[in-house]
């Protein structure tokens, strides 16, 4: 058993560098277990989710003192809180006594976190406040016991983790892309909707989806392709921690105000559709921005923490209201195909396709580069 999961994770890891070597015009998918794999999905857990930056969610989540919320990644518990010092903290969620997990709320806002299994608690950045009846113990020093603050980045209101603590800074990463979205203002913008799912089907399914414009003819006739044809789409020069395209609107189709006085015209008519890798998928349109936070939940399962901000404040305005009814419209859309694809990828008659030109899923092959230098056979992962 063990020879067949190196074999297939080998396999993988050798056709991602054999990826490499292709040229463009010789781009094509991944084979399918690629996606299918429970072997290759623990792989990404241990040597992406655990040393990459990976999106957790947005700061208009805990915009108080107090606020918090909690998730996973790669098996670890972790708790997102805003300190009583304005800080934004990324806490171990573990009890430092015998493991257990101290907040279980999915969100809210405490004086302080509290362990209901012993009632050791803990202020808002972690540190241990009071542990009940250990003043006698000899192996114990209060004053040094803390829940680990795990390395943490804000970028453009988006908050970032690094599990590991490796990882190089992110923002210094990310200087061209924040030349190619300075004008939209997206740290100006306004947390107007959150929300937490599942799908059946693998994350990097989900995150080559977000990233072409190709499906949008055929998967969103109706609720995207009147407004952002497959046809004017446009990739723009990625780099190693990013790719992203413009997805430029029909001219038939009203304005997508209020636009920011800094936006130029060709910046008022398309959206910047990115991917900082491996898993934060992102568009920033003239007057929203719609994110997604991906992350693995198996082999054939996706967890996704998603939102909408904009320049509005009022959740309940009609105009955002209908914008949030068309993400979700255009979200069930990619979720019917996506839940079908990861089916059909189980299949022995398919192997790998080609892609289409790089207008249109040019940022898959980029994404494929960016996993083959990161997880490729000629990769030491230690």
């Amino acid at each position: 058993m063990f020879d067949r999961q190196a074999s297939e994770i080998d396999k993988l890891r050798q056709e991602l560098s054999e990826l490499q070597s292709l040229s463009r015009d010789q781009a094509r998918t991944m084979s399918p277990s690629f996606y299918t794999s429970d072997d290759f999905t623990a792989l990404e857990n241990e040597h992406v989710f655990r040393k990459e930056w990976i999106c957790l969610g947005h700061v208009g989540e805990i915009p108080n003192p107090g606020d918090f919320f909690t998730t996973e990644l790669a098996g670890e518990q972790l708790l997102i809180s805003r300190g009583k010092d304005d800080a934004v903290h990324v806490l171990s969620n573990v009890c430092r006594h015998r493991g257990n997990m101290v907040e279980t709320a999915s969100s809210g806002n405490r004086r302080s976190f509290v362990c209901q299994y012993h009632a050791w608690t803990y202020d808002t950045d972690g540190q241990l406040k009071t542990a009940p009846l250990m003043k006698t113990a000899k192996n114990f020093d209060s004053k040094t016991c803390r829940l680990p603050n795990l390395p943490s980045e804000v970028w453009n209101n988006f908050i970032f983790v690094n599990l590991g603590g490796e990882a190089e800074p992110l923002a210094p990463q990310l200087k061209t892309l924040d030349g190619l979205l300075k004008n939209y203002h997206n740290d100006e913008r306004n947390l107007l909707f959150n929300d937490e799912a599942v799908w059946n089907t693998n994350w990097k399914n989900l995150t080559e989806n977000f990233m072409e414009g190709y499906h949008i003819f055929a998967t969103h006739p109706k609720t995207l392709q009147p407004m952002t044809p497959t046809q004017l789409c446009k990739k723009v020069p990625g780099e190693e921690r990013w790719s992203a395209y413009l997805s430029y609107y029909d001219a038939a189709y009203p304005p997508r105000g209020p636009f920011h006085e800094d936006m130029t015209e060709d910046e008022q008519n398309h959206t910047v559709m990115f991917n900082i890798f491996p898993s934060f998928v992102v568009a920033v349109a003239a007057n929203y921005t719609l994110y997604l936070c991906l992350r693995p939940a198996g082999a054939d399962k996706v967890a996704i923490r998603w939102g909408i901000s904009g320049f509005k404040s009022d959740p309940n305005d009609p105009e955002v209201v209908d914008y949030i009814d068309l993400c979700k419209a255009f979200n069930g859309e990619d979720r019917e195909k996506l839940e079908t694809l990861q089916k059909g990828q189980n299949s022995r008659f398919y192997h790998h396709g080609p892609l289409a030109p790089d207008d249109l899923e040019g940022t898959i092959w980029d994404f494929l580069h960016y996993m083959g230098r990161t997880l490729g056979a000629d990769r030491d992962l230690g």
